[in-house]
């Protein structure tokens, strides 16, 4: 199969790959997803041989809209409308009880719920405008594999897997969006984004509980990322708390070194490196990008990339770390 990369006015061929039961990846604010016909259950059943992900991994469904959710979920309980109100279209998603018998399994994993995000994209958005039907979202890249922002990230995974990518340019946030559950008594954030659950109380006026960010090892899960390892290059990857820490490991041909620009700046000149930038939103929006610039220098045998404990989409960041390193931290010297 030959994937087409597609521009911004050639929506109407994106449409009828859909509609045909083919893939097509597309942008968003957080990072590019890989689209099918949510109603298709062989489309969708092909997603996770493209992606080589998971069966019992549920997907995320992707609306233009609050009225195109409201044909799927069996309801729209008030906090919902809230949080809709206050972040939609943008990098929310909302975990809701699905409508019997109106998405294949193949998108619920056989569970009673599903999520729903509506993205802050106009391509996107008018994309599944003129399909009329929601796509699946999730992220367009081999599974395991950190996240894509760009459509030639999705072009190097995924070509000859899928038939067409919509190019939207550079992703705006680089990470994923924020999932709440709503279809609990007390609101819980089960993947931290964007948006964090003190943002979310402020709209809700209740309290919203944060997914303590353990893995789940058994069951299928109510929302993607929190099973299955994810984010991850080929090189182990080893996080690096205090920056400090940087200059006791070995700088070599071997090892690579992502960090924000003041702490590269303390380095040797002539190491492998990537810069996050100069804060933690510029970091975050880099990460993913950071992890697959190394994943494709085979030479690169250990990537060291900084941590943070501040900042507000630090949660976010460290979530994606977390997973991208298996939880390995640099041993700090005793100080």
């Amino acid at each position: 199969m030959e994937t087409q990369i597609l521009k911004k006015d050639q929506l109407d061929t994106a449409v009828e790959f859909l509609r045909k039961g083919e893939l097509v990846a597309f942008p968003t604010e957080t990072v590019y997803g890989l689209g099918a016909l949510a109603t298709d259950e062989r489309a969708v059943k092909a997603v996770y041989a493209a992606k080589g992900r998971p069966s019992d991994n549920p997907l995320i469904v992707t609306v233009s809209d609050a009225a195109m959710m409201s044909r799927f979920a069996r309801e729209v309980p008030d906090r919902a409308k809230k949080l809709i109100d206050s972040f939609w279209p943008g990098p929310l998603t909302i975990l809701l009880f699905v409508k019997p018998g109106s998405l294949p399994e193949a998108v619920t994993g056989g569970l009673d719920t599903v999520a729903f995000r509506c993205p802050d994209d106009s391509l996107t958005h008018e994309l599944i405008a003129k399909l009329g039907e929601p796509i699946v979202g999730p992220s367009a890249n081999t599974s395991t594999k950190p996240s894509p922002t760009t459509a030639q990230h999705v072009f190097h995974d995924l070509k000859g897997k899928i038939a067409a990518i919509v190019d939207g340019g550079q992703t705006e946030i680089g990470l994923e969006s924020t999932i709440v559950d709503l279809s609990v008594k007390t609101p819980i954030v089960l993947r931290p984004g964007e948006i964090t659950p003190e943002a979310l109380q402020k709209v809700l006026g209740e309290t919203v509980l944060m997914n303590n960010g353990q893995a789940q090892t058994s069951g299928v899960p109510k929302a993607p990322g929190m099973k299955y390892r994810h984010y991850a290059p080929a090189a182990p990857v080893f996080i690096v708390d205090h920056p400090e820490d940087f200059k006791q490991i070995k700088f070599d041909d071997q090892t690579a070194f992502v960090a924000l620009d003041d702490v590269l700046s303390r380095l040797p000149n002539k190491i492998q490196s990537f810069s996050l930038g100069k804060n933690t939103d510029e970091a975050a929006h880099r990460l993913f990008e950071a992890l697959r610039y190394f994943d494709d220098r085979p030479q690169v045998k250990q990537i060291y990339v900084q941590g943070f404990t501040h900042g507000k989409i630090c949660a976010a960041y460290m979530n994606r770390l977390n997973k991208a390193a298996g939880g390995h931290h640099l041993e700090p010297r005793v100080r």
